[in-house]
C-alpha cells in the first residue's frame, strides 16, 4: 500500500448540490483507504467531519459579502435574470494559502469553489505554494470566461469574448474575454492537475485554450455501494405506502420547474404510458406542477440518505431528462440501488447508462424516444445490470485507488 497521504479537499458545500455531495463521498472513500483527509467547506450543514471556514459571525458575514460582491460584479454585464447564477466572475474570495491545514497538506484538492469561496487570484495563490494542486471539475467554469456550461458555444477553445449567451453587450473584449485572460495567466502552472468526472468533460477541457497543456484525468464520482444497495422492491413500495402492483418512474430535481431539468419533455413522454399500471414519484420542490397523464406522488425535498435510498429501491426506473449534465450523482445512486436509468444522450450520461443494458439512452430532446426508453426499461427491468455497473465503475474503493494513483504519479 502507498504511504498514507495528507489530503485537503475544498468545496463550497459539504452536503448540498451534486459537487458538494461528490466531494464529501470522496473524502470518506479516501479515509477508508487509510489517508488523512481534511474537508474544508465554505458552508456547512449536518454533523459530518467537514470543517466550516465561516465558523464565526464575522466570517459568516464576510462570506455573505463576498457572495453579494460576486453578483454585483456581474450585474452590469448580465444579459438577463435567467443567467444570473449561471455565470461567475471569480473576482472575490479568500486567500487560503496560509491556512494551517493547507500548509501541512501533501495534496490540495479543489472541487466546486465559486460563489465567493475562491477567486481566480486565490486559486493562483494556492498554486504559488508549489504544492500539488488537483482540481475536480464538476462543470466548465475553470476553462471558460465565466459560464459553468457553454452549451453550443465553443469560444472557450480560443479566447472567449463575443459572449452571446451571458453578456448584455458582447464584444471581442467583453467581460468573458477579460476573465478568460485572467484564468489563462493564472492557471498555466505545472503543479495544476485536472480531474473531470466524465470523459465528455475531459474532451472539452483538453480542447480548451486554458487547460490544454495541463495533465487531465477522467475519474468519476464515488458511491458507497454498501449503503446504496438494492432491496425487495415490493417491500420498499409498501414502506412508502405505494402500490406494489404498480410500476413507478422516479424523477429527482431540487426544483422540478428549472428549465435545464427538462421536466417538460418528461411531461410529454408520460402521455404514452398506461396510467392504470404506471405512476410517477417526484422528489424535490414541485410547486406549480402541471396536470400530468400519470398519478404523481410528490415526496418534496428529501434530506435523509436512508429515505432517498428507500425511494430508489422502490422505483422501477429512474429518469433524468436534463438538458445539461456532467455526471449526475442521481444516476450513480439509482444504479447502486439496482434501479435502471433513462436519460438524454448528453454530457456524461451515455457513459453511465449502457444503452439497453442497464437502461436506455434517449435521442436528445425527443419526447417520443423518451417514451420508448421508459417503456423498454419498464418491460425489461435490467436491475442486476444496474447494480453491476455501480459496483464495477463507481464503488468508493475503486474511485479512491484511482485518485491516489493520480496523486502519486503526477504530484
Amino acid at each position: 500500500m502507498p504511504k498514507p497521504l495528507n489530503i485537503v479537499l475544498l468545496s463550497y458545500h459539504n452536503q448540498n448540490g451534486g459537487a458538494g455531495i461528490a466531494c464529501g463521498r470522496l473524502a470518506e472513500a479516501l479515509k477508508k483507504a487509510g489517508h488523512q483527509v481534511s474537508f474544508l467547506v465554505q458552508e456547512k450543514t449536518g454533523n459530518d467531519e467537514s470543517i466550516a471556514l465561516n465558523n464565526s459571525p464575522f466570517k459568516k458575514a464576510m462570506s455573505w459579502l463576498r457572495f453579494i460582491l460576486e453578483r454585483l460584479a456581474y450585474l452590469p454585464f448580465e444579459k438577463n435574470k435567467a443567467v444570473r447564477f449561471l455565470f461567475n466572475p471569480g473576482k472575490f474570495g479568500q486567500d487560503l494559502s496560509q491556512h494551517p491545514l493547507i500548509k501541512q497538506a501533501d495534496i490540495i484538492h479543489l472541487h466546486w469553489v465559486n460563489f465567493g469561496m475562491l477567486s481566480i487570484q486565490n486559486i493562483h495563490q494556492l498554486l504559488d505554494t508549489g504544492k500539488p494542486i488537483f482540481w475536480t471539475l464538476h462543470d466548465m467554469w475553470a476553462f471558460t470566461g465565466g459560464c459553468h456550461h457553454s452549451g453550443e458555444c465553443l469560444n472557450f477553445q480560443a479566447s472567449c469574448g463575443n459572449c452571446l449567451e451571458f453578456i448584455k453587450n458582447p464584444s471581442t473584449d467583453d467581460l468573458s474575454h477579460q476573465l478568460w485572460q485572467k484564468k489563462f495567466n493564472a492557471f498555466q502552472q505545472p503543479n495544476l492537475h485536472i480531474i473531470t468526472c466524465s470523459d465528455w468533460l475531459k474532451e472539452r477541457a483538453i480542447s480548451s485554450s486554458i487547460l490544454k497543456n495541463q495533465t487531465i484525468q477522467s475519474i468519476p464520482n464515488a458511491i458507497d455501494t454498501a449503503l446504496f444497495k438494492p432491496s425487495n422492491k415490493d417491500e420498499a413500495k409498501k414502506l412508502l405506502r405505494l402500490d406494489p402492483s404498480k410500476k413507478y418512474i422516479l424523477f429527482v430535481a431540487m426544483r422540478v420547474n428549472a428549465p435545464k431539468k427538462g421536466f417538460r419533455y418528461l411531461e410529454k413522454a408520460l402521455a404514452g404510458l398506461d396510467k392504470s399500471t404506471t405512476e410517477l414519484i417526484i422528489v424535490g420542490n414541485a410547486q406549480d406542477l402541471p396536470e400530468l397523464h400519470l398519478k404523481a406522488h410528490v415526496m418534496g425535498h428529501i434530506s435523509s440518505p436512508e429515505k432517498m435510498i428507500q425511494i430508489y429501491q422502490a422505483a422501477d426506473v429512474f429518469v433524468t431528462p436534463s438538458l445539461e449534465e456532467n455526471l449526475p450523482n442521481t444516476i450513480i445512486e439509482s444504479l447502486a440501488c439496482g434501479t435502471p436509468c433513462v436519460g438524454f444522450n448528453i454530457g456524461g450520461i451515455p457513459e453511465m447508462i449502457d444503452h439497453k443494458v442497464n437502461g436506455y439512452v434517449v435521442e436528445y430532446l425527443s419526447a417520443s424516444d423518451l417514451t420508448a426508453g421508459l417503456l423498454w426499461t419498464l418491460a425489461n427491468a435490467p436491475e442486476s445490470a444496474a447494480r453491476e455497473k455501480a459496483e464495477s465503475t463507481y464503488s468508493d474503493a475503486i474511485i479512491a485507488v484511482k485518485h491516489v494513483n493520480y496523486y502519486t504519479h503526477v504530484g
